[in-house]
This record gives structure tokens, C-alpha cells and sequence, in this order.
């Protein structure tokens, strides 16, 4: 059985991964995969926006190490695409960095959900404490989907994220994800299912099998990614993610070359 390509990748460029971009494609070879795509987290125009991404000025350095990756590994498919972050008024700037490379993807995701507050951040977890987990989920899906709606993006990253350091609103979000994923379906915009989530507080695939479920239904594309920050996160745990996509009825998944997508049997 072949495993699915893992689009979700990180290097070091965006200062809280180890490994060189070889390390990662060798290790993929390793396990078995045929395909990968890197797709760190892409800079913002103020270098000093946050501590957890790359710089603008490392761009272009980032486009040659994927290359030099490449060349190690003839035989593996490796796409080059970034990981971009949706902030309403930033659109001008995120059709700027798709014009800068030949991208085969990108990765639409929602980390903040004010310019201060990115949720996922560990080193603000105390933020939490300090407000109504409804509110946040609220805010966060309200802003995923605007991501999806804006068509800038071919792939939504770590579809429920607000979930991963275990806060959970007691009421059902179930019409957010609804909205949300048909939005994704309307405008063709993939999800990912992302392993990470198994290594983070929610103990969960991102997303969910509810939502994964729903997705299939809704006829919303589907790809793979570890969101590997070291090479022995490559590929990580994709015969779960692959289980979970057949559960929830899914018999194909999207691979993307020069942001065009192809469909392929799992």
C-alpha cells in the first residue's frame, strides 16, 4: 500500500524546526514516500512580525535549498509551496509572494486570530485562561473561512487547530464547520488531514473525523501532511491518516503541480 504524498513540511528557515531540507527528503524515501512538497511558514512584510517564521530577505534561499533537495533525490517528487498565513489586509501582500516562484501549492491557514493573539502559540497559552473558548473557535472559523473564500489559497492547513492545547467551547460548533467546509467546496479549496494534531494536547488528527467526515460529503478535495518540524516527522503517522480519510469515505486525494490539482486513488 503507498502512502499518500506529505505536503506539510517544515525547515529550519522558520526558526523553531532542525533538519536540513536533504535530511527530510532522504528520510522521506526512507519511509516509503513518493512525494512531498515543503511549505514553511511563508514571511510577512515586517520581519519582526513574529519569531516562527522566515524573513523575506531568506525567500529566495528557501526556493534554492528545495532545489538542492531535489538534486539529492531524483527519484522522490518534491514540490516547492509555503504554508501562508490569512490575515484580512494582508491579500495584497500574500498575491505578491504567490507572483515570486514557480509555487505548487499553497497552504492557506489561520494561526492568529487578532495581529497579537496566534493560538497555537505556546509561549500564550495563558491567553486561554482569559477567554470563552466559544469565542475563539468562534473567531478562528469565521477567519478560516474567509481564507477559503478568498481564493488565494489551494489547501486550508490544520482545519480545526484551535482545538490543539485542549480548550473546548460546551457548545456544538457543528454550524461554523458546516459553513466553513462548504465554502471550501464552492471556491475549490482542499483540507489537509494533519498528523500533528496526534502530537499536540488534543491527542486528535486535525481535522477531527466528524469534520472529515462532513468534508467527504461535501465533495471538499483532500491531501496529507505530517507538519514535520525534523526529519523524523516525515510521513509521521499517515497509516492513521489514511485510515481516517477511507472511514470518513474518501477514495481520492488531490496532488497539485504549479497550483493545478490531479486526483489520485489512495
Amino acid at each position: 500500500m503507498g502512502l499518500p504524498a506529505d505536503y506539510h513540511m517544515h525547515t529550519p528557515l522558520c526558526r523553531h524546526a532542525v533538519g536540513t531540507p536533504i535530511e527530510y527528503a532522504a528520510q522521506a524515501a526512507r519511509v516509503g514516500l513518493e512525494e512531498i512538497g515543503f511549505s514553511d511558514h511563508s514571511p510577512m512584510p515586517q520581519s519582526d512580525f513574529d519569531d516562527w517564521r522566515m524573513r523575506f530577505e531568506q525567500l529566495d534561499d528557501y526556493v534554492a535549498q528545495v532545489e538542492q533537495a531535489r538534486r539529492t533525490q531524483p527519484g522522490l517528487r518534491i514540490k516547492l509551496a509555503l504554508e501562508v498565513d490569512y490575515l484580512p489586509g494582508y491579500e495584497a501582500w500574500i498575491r505578491d509572494l504567490a507572483a515570486r516562484h514557480p509555487w505548487d501549492y499553497l497552504i492557506g491557514s489561520v494561526h492568529y486570530i487578532s495581529e497579537d493573539w496566534d493560538i497555537d502559540n505556546p509561549k500564550k497559552l495563558a491567553k486561554w485562561h482569559e477567554h470563552d473558548p466559544l469565542a475563539v473557535w468562534t473567531a478562528y472559523l469565521e477567519r478560516l473561512t474567509r481564507a477559503a473564500d478568498s481564493g488565494l489559497f489551494d489547501i486550508l492547513g490544520h482545519l480545526d487547530l484551535c482545538k490543539k492545547f485542549a480548550f473546548y467551547p460546551q457548545q456544538d460548533c457543528a454550524h461554523l464547520f458546516r459553513r466553513l467546509l462548504e465554502m471550501a467546496a464552492r471556491r475549490g479549496v482542499a483540507i489537509e488531514i494533519n498528523t500533528a494534531g496526534l502530537r499536540k494536547d488534543c491527542r486528535e488528527l486535525y481535522p477531527s473525523s466528524r469534520w472529515l467526515a462532513l468534508a467527504q460529503e461535501l465533495g471538499v478535495g483532500l491531501t496529507f501532511g505530517s507538519d514535520a518540524h525534523a526529519p523524523e516527522e516525515v510521513g509521521a503517522d499517515f497509516t492513521a491518516a489514511l485510515d481516517a480519510a477511507r472511514h470518513a469515505g474518501y477514495t481520492h486525494a488531490c496532488r497539485f503541480t504549479r497550483r493545478q490539482p490531479e486526483h489520485v486513488r489512495l
